[in-house]
């Protein structure tokens, strides 16, 4: 066998041009194939973890993968809204560490407008529990202080004490405005990957002044209370959109959501986060599977790319083969000799594309988590990353074959005669 594997590495070795460019397609292939698994790892686990930390999500009755949407996606709207009444019973319960209010209804320039308290800021964790970090500014202080996401920075080149005018309803056309009442900046988050470098971020309180000469989702004709004179209304919300729970320990959980489910004074449901993610996911992830195919057509192309230049390299070879044959070689050892030529290429192909994921991840990976907040981290072979490889590599030796009979086919007459 030593003496067969070293046979076949010179034979390869006198055609090393030509390999060459045939590991680096299979190379590229399996990085295709590799990066997009890994990609496809880091979305999966940034869409997963886009609320960590949060125990329950509730909101009024509705479908989960609807609550989902609206109250940590900020998609779509809330069928109806909940009480503060429910609110403070909820965030009154012993099993409860906090509660997150969240308020949604309003947007500016079709990035939506949240709601909430300073507790947000304390508690609201995502990814592997990290904490929502200021890249400037702080937390609003004032009735008309708001701090915004990276994405809402960036896109609309908002600083600083920028003054912004938020609108009545969500979406992207002309909507009602609140331009009596304008915010400034005071705070502009980092990027986290998730909704909120979308969002635009005020106090429960500010909700209550914009909307205290409205009614039925219009200006009231005739009334008007400018913005000095909103603190002296009681601007405690009556309802709310969605509640953030998270409790004292977590195996109180289905406790606290059957009471939830079942609570008296109005119809309420409690989600659980990852269950209801994880539903959510199932639904989009036709998008993964689509890349994944892409990638290993892309994969079998340079298979069949091998084969086709292995294949076409056996009438130059023809006469190597023969002298083989001459001296004693018999058609087995041959046709060894063709699919062990293969299978190297193959697994040089496959060392070299995983060496490049490792060195991709390693230098994108600030980038992605800078400009996207998008975690990519290679720590080792996954199962999955495993069984691609081993699928590649499989794939390979079969296809291997393909040539190695060919040449086992061929006879020691054929290789001697010459070609008229």
């Amino acid at each position: 066998m030593k003496t067969l594997l070293s046979l076949a590495f010179h034979s390869a070795w006198n055609r090393k041009g030509t390999l060459m460019l045939m590991v680096v397609s299979i190379a590229l292939s399996v990085m295709l194939l590799l990066g997009v698994e890994q990609l496809r790892a880091g979305v999966r686990n940034g869409f997963s973890q886009s609320v960590s930390g949060t125990d329950l999500v509730i909101g009024a009755r509705t479908s989960p993968i609807q609550l989902m949407l609206y109250a940590v996606f900020r998609l779509g709207d809330a069928t109806h809204n909940m009480h503060w009444s429910s609110f403070e019973k909820l965030a009154g319960r012993p099993a409860v560490a906090f509660a997150i209010p969240i308020s949604l209804g309003d947007s500016h320039q079709g990035f939506p407008v949240i709601g909430t308290q300073l507790s947000y800021f304390e508690h609201f964790r995502y990814g592997d529990k990290r904490v929502l970090e200021f890249m400037q500014g702080a937390p609003f202080a004032d009735i008309f202080d708001t701090v915004i996401g990276a994405e809402v920075a960036e896109q609309l080149n908002y600083s600083l004490n920028t003054e912004i005018i938020l609108s009545h309803g969500q979406g992207v056309h002309r909507l009602a405005e609140h331009e009596d009442k304008p915010f400034r900046v005071v705070g502009i988050l980092k990027r986290t990957g998730t909704p909120v470098d979308r969002s635009i971020h005020v106090s429960l309180a500010a909700i209550e002044a914009i909307h205290l000469d409205w009614q039925a989702g219009a200006p009231m004709p005739g009334v008007s209370i400018p913005a000095q004179y909103v603190k002296k209304f009681n601007l405690q919300p009556k309802e709310i959109t969605a509640v953030l729970i998270g409790l004292k320990s977590r195996s109180g959980v289905f406790q606290m959501q059957r009471y939830v489910n079942n609570f008296q004074d109005e119809p309420l449901l409690a989600v659980l986060p990852g269950v209801a993610l994880g539903e959510l996911w199932s639904i989009v992830s036709v998008v993964e599977k689509t890349l994944l195919a892409v990638s290993a057509l892309v994969v079998t192309v340079g298979l069949s790319g091998l084969v086709a230049v292995v294949l076409a390299g056996l009438g130059e070879r023809r006469r190597e083969l023969a002298v083989l044959r001459s001296v004693g070689a018999g058609p087995l050892l041959v046709f060894m000799l063709l699919a062990i030529e293969g299978l190297l290429v193959v697994l040089l192909g496959a060392l070299l594309g995983t060496l490049a994921v490792v060195a991709a991840s390693s230098l994108a990976a600030p980038f992605l988590q800078a400009k996207f907040g998008l975690t990519v981290v290679f720590s080792g072979l996954t199962t999955q990353t495993q069984l691609l490889l081993a699928a590649v590599i499989l794939a390979g030796a079969l296809v291997s074959l393909i040539p190695g009979y060919r040449a086992y086919r061929m006879s020691l007459t054929d290789g001697l005669m010459p070609r008229l």
